[in-house]
């Protein structure tokens, strides 16, 4: 089969590789759509922890065309997404529940073989059928349950005013899921007007740009000088995990969903917020829970099944899985505007 395969720092090279029959307990999926995560763009630029040669990807989903002998949750022909993540089910995390803790993973995309390919070999517990969804649509629903279990574990309350930092792709879907649990007013923040604009037509009723706007006076100006009830990080940047402990009103709530690059070094006045305003301060890492993989994925399925969340939309960039570098590389070194960036290893 072919593959796009990482050999060095911002080098990967479309070749062909061998693959495996799958094992009595695995299904072979031919992907038809596999998505770009900001974690993978900063993989390749960094030192890369894991074995070389490698296939990325791990938000992605495709066509079962080989089951082992002992599966029997899923056919040959099921369209299926790829649920990345291979919990230990042994350490104290697995026991009670709290997959995503667990200490001894394993991972699609860079402890094993990932998306970037024609076909990946995967054990039948870790697929869902997505019957007859947009593949597209379907290799989004790693992030969608990534941003679901941010907003589950902040527990929003109806009627709520929240802060959304970065609108990536994180960031639109966390607003979709914000307004789908009764979030009354959103607030987004980001550099970039063309992000903003996307905002709005997901349905925030203000945005602001901190280059153009002076930030927390402004969202205390729209929360009757108290700050929002919550502020949900998803740009990953020292900045933003900053502001969001200024705007925050008193007994409010902070989730970090954004992944820290760099050392975060607080100001005085931010750091006097935490505890002079007594927030909670809460991370989230991943997206899975008990019973595996968690509603967090179930719920996203049945979402975008009824039309409740919008996905299409937020894609912007596709490339054949040869063209897997040059995606890199535009987005790496900026040369476009981009959201939501695929590669279709067997376009249909």
């Amino acid at each position: 089969m072919k593959a796009a395969v990482l050999h060095s720092e911002n080098r990967i090279i479309y070749q062909e590789v061998d693959i495996d029959h799958c094992k009595e307990d695995e299904v072979k999926v031919q992907v038809m759509a596999a998505g770009i995560c900001g974690s993978d763009t900063h993989k390749l630029m960094t030192e890369w922890k894991y074995s070389l040669p490698a296939i990325m990807g791990h938000e992605f989903s495709g066509l079962i065309v080989e089951r082992g002998n002992a599966v029997t949750n899923v056919e040959v022909g099921d369209r299926v997404v790829a649920i990345p993540f291979t919990p230990c089910k042994k350490c104290s995390y697995c026991n009670s529940g709290e997959f995503s803790l667990c200490e001894n993973h394993g991972m699609l995309g860079s402890k094993s073989p990932g998306g970037f390919a024609e076909y990946v070999n995967i054990k039948a517990t870790n697929v869902l059928p997505i019957n007859g969804m947009d593949f597209e649509e379907a290799a989004m629903i790693e992030p969608l349950a990534v941003a679901l279990h941010g907003v589950l574990h902040i527990h929003p309350r109806i009627g709520d005013k929240a802060a959304v930092f970065g609108v990536g792709t994180i960031g639109i879907l966390v607003i979709q899921w914000l307004k789908i649990a009764g979030v009354k007013e959103i607030i987004a923040i980001d550099i970039s007007d063309e992000k903003l604009e996307e905002a709005k037509m997901m349905g925030c009723e203000r945005t602001i740009n901190p280059l153009k706007e002076e930030l927390v006076e402004t969202v205390l100006s729209y929360t009757n000088g108290e700050g929002v009830d919550l502020s949900l990080e998803c740009a990953g940047s020292k900045v933003t995990q900053e502001q969001c402990l200024l705007v925050t009103r008193k007994k409010g709530k902070v989730g970090y969903l954004g992944i820290a690059y760099s050392d975060v070094l607080l100001k005085e006045h931010a750091f006097e917020s935490i505890f002079r305003k007594e927030l909670t301060l809460k991370g989230f890492w991943n997206s899975y829970s008990a019973p595996f993989p968690g509603e967090e994925w179930i719920k996203s399925i049945e979402y975008i099944q009824n039309g409740r969340i919008k996905l299409k939309e937020l894609i912007s960039h596709r490339y054949k899985l040869e063209e897997t570098e040059k995606a890199f590389d535009m987005m790496i070194n900026r040369k476009e505007t981009y959201g939501k960036v695929l590669i279709l290893p067997n376009k249909e």
